[in-house]
């Protein structure tokens, strides 16, 4: 049956790649808007993600970690009391105007941690050390920043809030979501640089004793300390990310053109099929004369399918993969776990086979002997 399959696709070329056609059409658009949705919601929670070996200690209010409350510092002096707490690191986030050589100006997202271990601070680092930010006025920017901070590089001095800084190195592919550049600078510095209140703290990062369970510590603390949330990083990283799409309308924009993909290779492919069946309709009534049976007819149409959708992923997928590799030049970095890249050739072999259904309900209905009338 797989070779017969393949006779009728390269009997109507035409056709054939009209189908073909609509499942690449299909895969590139769900890949391109599925890939973009992932980029967006890690930059949600890369904050949180990227310090996962910690708990964080919030506001009790706060389930975005973007939108972070002042907590007061004395905090962190309960917190090292908790029983479980091993070490407890405050961070500050703050935002800042940066204005540059070129006359450029921009908001900036500075990310304050605490020497000498700096917990919560840069990662990814792709030139320069966390200890470079010691030096006086350094702090560590993206490499993939680069247009939105006035074209400066490594070395170059501009200022925050009508103060001189310069960079002393630069991490890649650290992005935030909706809002000015990742930074990272001292703790002190970052005070400093914005005016934020040296009794505050944006948060605080909470290791934890290894003899002990996370969630036992968790409690711990939410028991001790009023006016704060423990969380464990996935639940933060998810609700981040659950509160943000909740406010915003990210989800229903994309889910409506990852339907609208599906809707249009569903037609084009429907109707691809369709009319080369009526185009082949007297070869599928020679089949039937001759006693081939309806449930082969079926499998026959469902085959020619199959092989259109394995063919059409396949360059579907590549041409994915070139965007994914294209725009990842310019900072916007994501990858597709198995789970989804499996999901996308189901999602082909549905769109391709709940086409090619046009096409069986019309030849099965087909009477032999209708072929060959007049």
């Amino acid at each position: 049956m797989f070779f017969t399959a393949l006779k009728f696709i390269w009997f109507d070329k035409p056709k054939s790649i009209g189908a073909l056609a609509g499942v690449v059409i299909s895969v590139f658009l769900i890949g391109q808007q599925c890939g973009i949705f992932i980029f967006l919601t890690n930059a949600m929670s890369s904050l949180v993600k990227n310090n996962s070996e910690y708990i964080w200690v919030t506001d009790a209010k706060t389930t975005n970690v973007n939108a972070l409350s002042a907590l007061d510092i004395r905090i962190g002096k309960e917190l090292e009391s908790v029983p479980g707490v091993k070490k407890v690191s405050p961070i500050v986030i703050a935002g800042g105007s940066a204005k540059f050589e070129n006359g450029q100006s921009s908001g900036i997202t500075l990310i304050g941690s605490e020497a000498p271990y700096f917990y919560g601070g840069p990662w990814n680092l792709y030139k320069g050390s966390k200890e470079t930010m010691l030096q006086q006025g350094a702090i560590i920017v993206d490499f993939f920043d680069k247009k939105a901070l006035g074209e400066a590089v490594l070395g170059d001095y501009f200022e925050i809030n009508g103060n001189k800084v310069y960079i002393a190195g630069q991490t890649k592919g650290v992005r935030g979501f909706g809002g000015p550049a990742y930074s990272f600078t001292t703790i002190e510095r970052a005070r400093s640089l914005t005016k934020f209140s040296k009794n505050k703290a944006s948060a605080f990062l909470v290791q934890w004793d290894a003899n002990v369970s996370k969630d036992f510590v968790i409690r711990n603390i939410e028991r001790h300390v009023r006016g704060i949330k423990a969380w464990d990083s996935e639940n933060f990283a998810n609700q981040t990310i659950l509160t943000v799409l909740k406010s915003s309308g990210i989800a229903l924009s994309f889910g409506t053109l990852i339907i609208f993909a599906l809707i249009t290779g569903f037609v084009i492919i429907g109707l691809t099929l369709y009319s080369s069946a009526i185009d082949r309709i007297k070869d599928y009534g020679t089949l039937k004369a001759i006693g081939a049976t309806n449930g082969y007819i079926r499998k026959l149409i469902m085959m020619q399918a199959s092989i259109i959708a394995v063919i059409g992923f396949i360059i579907g997928y590549g041409l994915v993969t070139a965007f994914k590799n294209g725009i990842a030049n310019a900072g916007t970095i994501f990858d597709y776990p198995f789970w989804l890249k499996a999901t996308f050739l189901g999602i082909t072999l549905f769109i391709a086979l709940g086409g090619s259904l046009f096409a069986i309900r019309r030849i099965t209905k087909l009477e032999p002997a209708q072929v060959f009338r007049g």
